[in-house]
């Protein structure tokens, strides 16, 4: 039987026993692709994301070797790919290319990305710095002091960037005991572990990430003036390197978009689609505190009208808490040689609807490339029974762009210069310095008012008891001074404290 490329409402993926489709109205019921390397996953990821951008979906995709790319230009005609198109029966097929905007955490190969720290929060920054509980603790009396901070008036401390983010463990840090009665221990010692994880997070290139100007999340939702959805691919080769940081901005894009969407319900289609590759590093060894955000995430998103697409080797990857909530599915080949791969094999297969004609665990073995197990949700939500699908070529170009050609694409970008310079304005940092100089000011004025009240406890003590012998200081002269210095010094002691409470 044959497909075609354009049907209203949905995406057409492939042909089994008949065309298989992802049915839009129910393509924010999320969805998971897996697949050994090399096994056809890459692919699937591009018609996907095809399909949505022709639908007027913008997408937002990790590309982690660059491949994805080559979505922003037309393909050229193959002898594999017309006899793929003749074999499953294609209609309407034709060579095209998708708009597209790239982006880079490190501003390379697309526009940068940045968060601030306070977006990014103290849960996913303790999981980017690899915390322990009692750090993270302190790490949230930080992020509780910033805010009642700007609540009470002093909205210049923000915590932007990461010197905000040092400088204000290092205030909380000289104020430890103060502070404690109010938010908790803290320990120098967990103040200084932080820091060093902080350092760490700048070697990797993390200090590029956070600050201004922020990502407006309007920006990954725009349509070109055809109507096609834009396709946002994040450049993830580098970032790959350091997989938390890779992991975290990820979670921290799609808490973003569910914190910030307005309630839609069921819609006739997504109003973006997100595709997670390599998912695995979402979930490892991450926190109970994180699995329960990812969670709440998943379920709760889709109703901003948001679909999430996990890509990952290995269906075990994912949480069953999570994978429950995966309805369209795209499983290609697996390889069992090891007992933990027979057994992820049989996991893959058992997630299916069963088809009477299909072995479904030995399909899963005998895939060849370019082929999938397919079953997608259909009618009222309920899945469709599984099928083994010949994936359609993708329209775009198989491969990725050249240097010259993504740097010509992001001269016709829609939002070509509005990220590219960095901004520093007032936060944290600059008060805090501020304050710490106002203070030592304060400090060094009264410390030489307190040097000059010598002059007058002497002038006191001769008046009553008179000079004493060879013409030093008489008792007198001494009591007085020394305790014009006492009164002082506890004068002074009295107004740092009051100044310190006022400044704060």
């Amino acid at each position: 039987m044959s497909g075609t490329v354009l049907q209203d409402g949905k995406i057409y993926l492939g042909t089994s026993v008949k065309p298989e489709y992802l049915d839009l109205k129910l393509a924010n019921r999320h969805g998971l692709v897996t697949g050994a390397t090399g096994t056809g996953k890459t692919v699937s990821l591009q018609i996907l994301a095809e399909g949505f951008s022709k639908n007027g979906v913008p997408v937002f995709a990790a590309d982690i070797k660059g491949d994805l790319s080559g979505i922003a230009k037309a393909g050229t005609p193959k002898d594999f790919i017309t006899k793929r198109v003749e074999k499953i029966g294609l209609d309407g097929y034709q060579n095209k290319a998708y708009p597209t905007v790239f982006w880079d955490v490190f501003g390379e190969q697309g526009h940068p990305i940045r968060a601030t720290v306070a977006d990014m929060g103290p849960l996913l920054l303790s999981r980017l710095m690899e915390l322990n509980e009692v750090q993270e603790g302190v790490l949230n009396i930080v992020f509780r002091i910033a805010a009642d901070e700007v609540a009470a008036g002093h909205s210049e401390y923000l915590l932007l960037d990461l010197k905000d983010l040092r400088s204000a463990l290092a205030n909380v840090g000289k104020r430890a005991k103060e502070v404690s009665t109010m938010y908790g221990n803290i320990s120098p010692a967990s103040v200084g572990a932080i820091q060093r994880r902080l350092l760490v997070l700048e070697e990797q290139g993390a200090d590029q990430f956070f600050g201004e100007p922020a990502l407006d999340i309007d920006d990954l939702m725009r349509v070109s003036m055809d109507g096609s959805g834009i396709v946002n691919l994040l450049a993830a080769d580098k970032l790959m390197q350091s997989p938390r940081l890779y992991s975290t901005f990820l979670l921290w894009l799609l808490t973003n978009l569910w914190q910030r969407l307005p309630e839609v319900g069921d819609q006739p289609k997504p109003k973006l689609v997100f595709f997670f590759d390599e998912a695995h590093l979402l979930f490892d060894e991450a926190p109970k505190a994180l699995l329960q955000r990812i969670e709440q995430v998943a379920r709760l998103i889709r109703s901003k009208g948001v679909g999430v697409y996990f890509i990952t080797q290995n269906p075990l990857d994912v949480p069953d808490t999570v994978s429950s909530q995966l309805g369209n599915r795209i499983q290609h080949q697996l390889r069992a040689f090891t007992p933990k791969e027979r057994r992820a094999v049989k996991a893959a297969a058992e997630t299916f609807r069963p088809n009477p004609d299909i072995e479904t665990e030995r399909a899963i073995l005998d895939l060849g490339i370019g082929e999938a197990l397919v079953s997608t949700l259909e009618n009222k939500g309920e899945p469709s029974v599984v099928q083994r699908t010949l994936i359609r070529p993708p329209e775009g170009q198989i491969g990725p762009l050249t240097a010259q050609e993504r740097a010509t694409q992001m001269q016709r970008s829609p939002v070509s210069g509005k990220y590219e310079t960095a901004v520093d304005r007032e936060s944290a940092h600059e008060l805090l310095a501020k304050r710490a100089e106002a203070l030592a000011k304060k400090e060094a004025e009264l410390q030489a008012e307190a040097a000059s009240g010598g002059g007058w406890g002497q002038e006191l003590g001769k008046t009553i008891f008179g000079r004493g012998p060879r013409g030093g200081k008489s008792l007198g002269e001494q009591a007085v001074s020394y305790a014009g210095k006492s009164i002082m010094r506890r004068m002074i002691s009295q107004i740092v404290r009051s100044a310190m409470k006022g400044f704060r």
